[in-house]
């Protein structure tokens, strides 16, 4: 299938636009004036609603082709025409690339190194922009850890308060990580050796409004959809596991950056998360959760799954330097506006069967 012409312009590309993250970043482009052209296959439920939004408040500044990254030729004819890309589409499970270690392989290496090869065949000069994680660094088991206020943190005191710098070796776990570590590699070597304004930024986790939380991915959302909805949460491990979460307009502010820095940060990789005063556990924030809105969570407690870190919150002083970012949002507020969003979106209010937490002054 051909793209959408957009006459007389070059449009922004972002692959997976019409997923939580790339959503976000359209909206943003956007309203910037900027012309985009999302390429999605729509595989992920609810993420036609992402479209339609967008189109509703920005009309033809959004085209949306439904495709397949994987198609050779669908990429030819979208980079042809693009005058940046973003590149959020990928498989995104662990637990699916356990199962379908080929398709995870097919979807997030042979798909990414494609896309280089179209940009590079066209010249090379468009800045691409690649989202990573932070599995790239394996599961930091031989990380010394102690258990305070019911979270998992370093023993080490520099290391609690910077957390994992882009200094970590990689070490890939699960065909998830070797993936999304093998098309990253890919991404930084066809800067440096084709000259490519191309740069990674590894995620930790972000969320926020227009996330479908799963219990395979987007987690902060799902629990909170779970709480709403009076249903049980399976937790795997104890729930001390510590992540620093990132508010989505705040990994969006980073993504914009780094498209206009690209080729100052061409062949880099950065870390990308909330960093240590954004870090909090599971356990952590299922209470505010609860608190946030007036609903006790129903827990379940299953084996650690492959892969999982006890530990990982972003070292990121390098990427708020070289990009000049803001402090980002108190996860505290940050989930207060998620969870108003989550309301308004699927108007969901506390089970009748859920208890009410009684709060200070009831």
């Amino acid at each position: 299938m051909s793209p959408p012409a957009v006459v007389g312009l070059r449009p922004i590309l972002v692959t997976g636009g019409a997923g939580f993250i790339g959503s976000n970043l359209v909206d943003r482009l956007a309203r910037e004036g900027e012309h985009v052209l999302i390429l999605d296959d729509l595989s992920r439920a609810g993420v036609d609603r992402n479209v339609a939004w967008l189109q509703a408040r920005h009309g033809d500044r959004v085209s949306l082709l439904v495709g397949d990254v994987r198609d050779g030729s669908t990429i030819a004819g979208v980079v042809k025409q693009a005058s940046a890309i973003f590149h959020f589409a990928a498989q995104v499970a662990v637990t699916t690339s356990l199962r379908e270690p080929v398709e995870d392989f097919a979807i997030n290496v042979a798909a990414t190194l494609g896309l280089l090869e179209a940009v590079r065949l066209r010249g090379g000069d468009i800045p691409v922009i690649f989202a990573s994680t932070n599995k790239v660094y394996g599961d930091l088991a031989d990380l010394p850890l102690a258990v305070r206020d019911d979270a998992y943190l370093p023993a080490d005191d520099i290391l609690r308060g910077r957390g994992i710098s882009e200094q970590q070796p990689l070490d890939f776990h699960t065909p998830y990580g070797c993936s999304k570590g093998a098309a990253e590699q890919y991404v930084l070597d066809y800067a440096r050796s084709f000259g490519l304004p191309a740069a990674v930024m590894r995620m930790s986790c972000i969320y926020g409004p227009r996330q479908m939380g799963t219990e395979d991915q987007g987690w902060v959302a799902h629990f909170m959809l779970r709480i709403l909805a009076g249903e049980p949460i399976s937790i795997y491990g104890d729930g001390r596991q510590v992540r620093d979460v990132l508010f989505v307009d705040d990994a969006v502010e980073a993504y914009i950056r780094a498209w206009r820095a690209a080729a100052r940060i061409a062949g880099r990789a950065f870390n990308l998360g909330g960093g240590p005063l954004n870090a909090v556990s599971l356990r952590q924030v299922l209470a505010h959760a609860e608190q946030l809105l007036g609903c006790r969570a129903e827990l379940s407690f299953h084996p650690t799954r492959a892969g999982d870190q006890r530990y990982y919150v972003s070292d990121i002083r390098r990427v708020t330097r070289e990009l000049a970012l803001p402090p980002p949002l108190a996860w505290q507020a940050g989930l207060a506006r998620l969870a108003q969003w989550l309301r308004d979106e699927h108007g969901i209010r506390p089970s009748p069967a859920t208890p009410v937490l009684q709060t200070a002054g009831a």
